[in-house]
């Protein structure tokens, strides 16, 4: 089998290569902007490694990537790349945010259905699309990545259930998991203030998943217990309480 995994090069992704490289046995087309972090995780592991050094913001390295890597066969798509800014949404820096919609929505969509066409005309095929607990809720102080991640997660599940109208043997997951140990915070500014889980945990149980053929992926009990609480809470005291969270994790604000 052959998978590509875009972000790559740090937290959930750089844990998802070492499990399914070294455990699994799989091949891998790895995908970051950051060669050289790259260049370091593929000395560690066992099977066939491809690197792309992409930044997957240009949506003319999307289309490159999916040019580059469609004639390789690929059994597996895994969406990992995004990043979030904390901040109120009057404050938040606009160039950050278009970047931000840009990966995390639109690479995720074109390389969804790209792969998805593909898939289609073999019919297999595992696509695993990175969202968050953040995609149940809007999150005032997060709120384009909030956004962003509800349009991964609500995308995942309406393909899931056209593929499986159309009983194609093709399988659709997207992973949600709560706070993950990763570089989120430093790049977005902002702080978790509750515990983490490790990548290294969610990477596993999100592959495991996968391969169960598990539509949403939550990693934790902790965080199924919380997105099930959001369903019997009203709105505006969900929004309320969501701004608390936020405003907690907060380090500075954006100029």
């Amino acid at each position: 089998m052959k998978a590509l995994i875009t972000g790559a090069s740090s937290g959930i992704g750089m844990d998802m290569a070492r499990y399914m490289s070294n455990e699994l046995g799989i091949d891998l087309i790895l995908v970051a902007r950051r060669a050289t972090r790259l260049e370091k995780l593929k000395k560690e592991l066992k099977t066939d490694i491809k690197i792309i050094s992409l930044d997957l913001s240009d949506f003319t390295n999307v289309q490159k990537l999916y040019n580059e890597t469609k004639e390789e066969d690929i059994d597996i798509l895994i969406n990992n790349a995004g990043f979030g800014l904390f901040g109120e949404f009057h404050q938040t820096d606009l160039d950050t945010e278009i970047n931000m919609i840009d990966l995390n929505i639109k690479a995720v969509h074109y390389l969804t259905k790209q792969f998805l066409v593909d898939f289609y005309k073999k019919n297999s095929g595992y696509i695993l699309n990175v969202a968050s607990s953040a995609g149940f809720m809007a999150g005032p102080k997060l709120s384009t990545y909030y956004a962003s991640k509800n349009y991964v997660l609500r995308l995942s599940q309406v393909v899931y259930e056209e593929v499986k109208r159309n009983k194609k043997n093709i399988h659709i997951s997207v992973l949600c998991p709560g706070p993950v140990d990763t570089e989120f915070n430093e790049v977005a500014h902002g702080e978790f203030h509750t515990s983490s889980a490790s990548s290294e945990y969610v990477a596993k149980y999100a592959i495991d998943k996968m391969f169960k053929n598990k539509l949403v992926i939550i990693p934790t009990l902790k965080m199924k217990l919380a997105i099930f609480m959001t369903r019997l809470v009203p709105m505006k005291l969900l929004l309320h309480i969501t701004y608390n969270i936020q405003d907690r994790k907060t380090k500075k604000r954006v100029k």
